[in-house]
């Protein structure tokens, strides 16, 4: 069944990630701005990150955090942290969040009824190819039972973990995650929350930030961007490629940021579009 394309029904997916993850006022500010979408009568989803909990938990247990192109290197030792952690941590503290103001939120991992399939996504530095491990791109989304829990009300909330053909599991970047999603819903519109304003025009020499760009002009920057940025723009460049009709990247510290994207339309950020 496809959900209704109202705009009193329009589906919003949003990463969330940066430091409202890890501050309680904002992940708490952000959880009942959630649960506000849904009452305006939109179909909120939520894509979690962990990066910091991750890497927390690894130099606990004496592991090994390192990062290429702007993706966790994730070993099999690597993986199990990963897993533990999203689903057992992060995504447990943000249903319940959402939650204490109503009993909206559902949390499933891309693992769960084949959500999210991936293969192994190589790595490339300065065009080199390097190993980093069981890292997955999702190559394909099976949105039946996210759609189901719209449907119902509920408010999904998702770990960006997934299984590859042969069964193998996948850490995927939690950006990537949640831009195959929007893409599989019909999402109208992709929000991803970091830890700074947008994406900047002249990094590390200016802190203008571009405020909107089409997809073409995009992909013309995209090569050039820093690691920790790159990862989100490439997703909101697949995402609007795909179908969404917009795509944003907001700085998570700002109270309100997702109500004022969606609602309001006058939120800071950077807004892609697709090519004219």
């Amino acid at each position: 069944m496809i959900l209704p394309r109202e705009p009193q029904r329009r589906v919003v997916v949003v990463k969330f990630g940066g430091n409202a993850m890890v501050d309680a006022p904002l992940q708490e500010m952000f959880a009942r701005d959630v649960v506000e979408l849904r009452h305006a009568g939109m179909h909120p989803v939520v894509v979690h990150g962990g990066g910091p909990q991750i890497s927390a938990m690894l130099d606990r247990l004496g592991l090994e955090v390192r990062f290429e192109a702007g993706l966790r290197v994730t070993t099999e030792e690597t993986l199990d942290v990963v897993r533990m952690v999203l689903t057992g941590r992060v995504q447990r503290e943000l249903v319940g969040a959402i939650n204490a103001h109503g009993p909206f939120a559902v949390g499933l991992s891309g693992e769960d009824a084949h959500t999210m399939t991936a293969v192994r996504r190589p790595g490339l530095v300065n065009g080199l190819p390097v190993d980093i491990g069981l890292v997955g791109d999702v190559v394909d989304v099976a949105p039946d039972t996210v759609r189901s829990l719209l449907e119902l009300g509920r408010i999904p909330v998702v770990s960006p973990l997934a299984r590859g053909t042969e069964g193998q599991v996948y850490n995927v970047n939690a950006d990537l995650a949640a831009s195959a999603l929007a893409v599989a819903l019909g999402a109208e519109r992709l929000v991803m929350l970091t830890d700074v304003e947008g994406l900047y025009a002249d990094w590390p020499c200016s802190t203008e930030v571009i405020e909107r760009l089409t997809a073409a002009e995009l992909e013309g920057l995209l090569p050039g961007l820093a690691s920790g940025m790159l990862p989100k723009m490439e997703g909101c460049l697949r995402a609007v490629r795909a179908g969404v009709a917009r795509a944003q990247v907001l700085d998570g510290r700002v109270p309100h940021a997702v109500l004022r994207a969606v609602l309001d339309e006058k939120s800071p950020g950077t807004t892609v579009v697709p090519d004219a």
